[in-house]
């Protein structure tokens, strides 16, 4: 996750006084607008739960009201805050982080909860209807189109939600909808030309044959992978494509798959058109994220293409440039790059950037590829109940309200052994312990003046991969 704070919002109080707003972007897309108080309050409640656990530094209180500069040096500090605390894998995935922006999303909207029909969408554009709140995350919304979809509670894990922007028989992937927001105010947000569509959670095909003997999830595959055909994000020929139509017309779900799977880029997703500075500067081209690699295709001015790979576990590390000068005219949002760097051979390490977000692909696929090395694999959704625990949260105005959150609740579709979690928990935290030495790297950055310094992160979440993988 890639959390900013690239501006902010005066805003007034009951009374008629004035405050300052800190606009909260994830993943490049606005989310909420929270006050300095409502993040000291929950930072103080975070302090209380983890004891044991040096927490990144928070801004301290001011008695007097701030100057211009000194607003300025907030929004940084705050900034730097989440996006710390977010690289820890046990506070960034709990249920007080996650109900903390779920709550500032319903404010920020003025959110208030009611059952509502929302409509989601298999890939073949099937339209399925679910009786939801207003308020309900993502988890919530998924498992109750399982129930109405008859998906066995068993394999929820293998799927998940995407925000999608449909544009006749295009669509641009936009994003995953995440624990800690809610489908139906994000989708209000984005727009009426957007809709939410239900697809594999998963980038390793292998995973496909889990599925195959339940019906209504190899429908879900099945289906996916028809519109990824017909979108052209799979890669045929015209011997291919008359068997896939023989296939699909014949009702052979089971063998169109494996058939489909035998082509290049199946399982693949593909991006928006968009510049990069490889092989050359202001170089255009399509990228596709998936199987382990993110795959270029460039066009010369022959309209002859040309193909590179670059293979993920040859990706030392990457960070996200934030500019508060470029504002994209469509939503207002600061404009991201998201740049990596990458061994092309023994001796040379190069800086590849491009202007599209891709962070969240990334590190789901390395994220996969490092569990699966170490025998990790999907887990059974996990039943409601166990320990609980509540926690507060505080409105702009500085009223609270309780709320109580299962300990054993989570959505996630891969667990960890006891000691690889210990593992990976302790590899994370040094990570952040090294993060402040990263930003001092500048001379290394290949960013425009517009680029802000604090808005660069390094993630680390690579470094689990040796030279044996390269």
């Amino acid at each position: 996750m890639h959390f900013s704070i690239p501006d902010t919002l005066e805003l007034k109080d009951s009374n008629g006084g004035t405050y300052m707003g800190y606009n909260i972007h994830i993943n490049g897309a606005y989310h909420c607008t929270i006050r300095y108080k409502q993040l000291h309050s929950f930072n103080e409640q975070l302090k209380k739960e983890y004891k044991s656990v040096r927490l990144p530094q928070f801004p301290p209180k001011k008695l007097l009201p701030l100057s211009p500069p000194q607003l300025e040096e907030r929004r940084i500090l705050l900034e730097k805050y989440i996006q710390t605390l977010s690289q820890d894998p046990d506070i960034g995935d709990c249920n007080i982080f996650r109900g903390f922006l779920l709550s500032a999303q319903q404010e920020t909207q003025n959110a208030t909860q009611a059952n509502i029909d929302l409509d989601v969408y298999t890939m073949n554009w099937h339209k399925v209807t679910v009786r939801v709140n207003t308020t309900d995350a993502t988890d919530t919304v998924l498992l109750e189109i399982a129930k109405e979809i008859n998906l066995h509670e068993e394999l929820l894990c293998y799927f998940c939600l995407y925000l999608v922007k449909k544009d006749g028989t295009d669509i641009k992937m936009e994003r995953r909808l995440q624990n800690f927001e809610a489908p139906s105010l994000s989708l209000k947000a984005a727009g009426s030309s957007h809709c939410i569509v239900i697809r594999k959670s998963y980038w390793d095909s292998s995973y496909d044959e889990d599925l195959y003997i339940d019906k209504v999830a190899l429908n879900l595959l099945y289906v996916q992978a028809v519109s990824d055909v017909e979108l052209g994000w799979v890669i045929t020929n015209k011997q291919i494509r008359r068997q896939l139509a023989t296939l699909q017309s014949k009702g052979s779900k089971q063998e169109y798959m494996q058939l489909v799977r035998t082509l290049k880029h199946y399982g693949y997703i593909q991006f928006e058109p968009c510049v990069c500075n490889y092989p050359e500067p202001n170089t255009q081209v399509i990228i596709s994220a998936g199987g382990k690699e993110l795959n270029f295709r460039i066009s010369n001015v022959s309209n002859q293409v040309k193909e590179g790979s670059f293979r993920i576990t040859r990706i030392r590390c990457w960070r996200i440039l934030t500019s508060n000068a470029d504002k994209q005219q469509e939503n207002n949002c600061p404009h991201l790059e998201f740049s990596f760097e990458y061994l092309l051979n023994k001796d040379k390490l190069q800086w590849i950037t491009i202007a599209v977000l891709m962070s969240v692909c990334l590190q789901g696929m390395v994220e996969e590829l490092l569990s699966k090395k170490n025998g990790v694999k999907f887990k059974k959704q996990p039943e409601q109940g166990g320990r609980h625990c509540s926690w507060s949260y505080m409105k702009r105005d500085g009223s609270s309200y309780e709320i109580s959150v299962s300990r054993s609740s989570s959505s996630e579709g891969i667990v960890d052994n006891e000691e690889e979690h210990s593992k990976r928990t302790n590899k994370t935290r040094d990570h952040v312990r090294k993060e402040k030495l990263y930003s001092a790297k500048q001379s290394g950055c290949s960013s425009s003046g517009s680029m802000s310094p604090e808005s660069l992160m390094e993630n680390d979440v690579f470094e689990g991969i040796g030279d044996d993988d390269l």
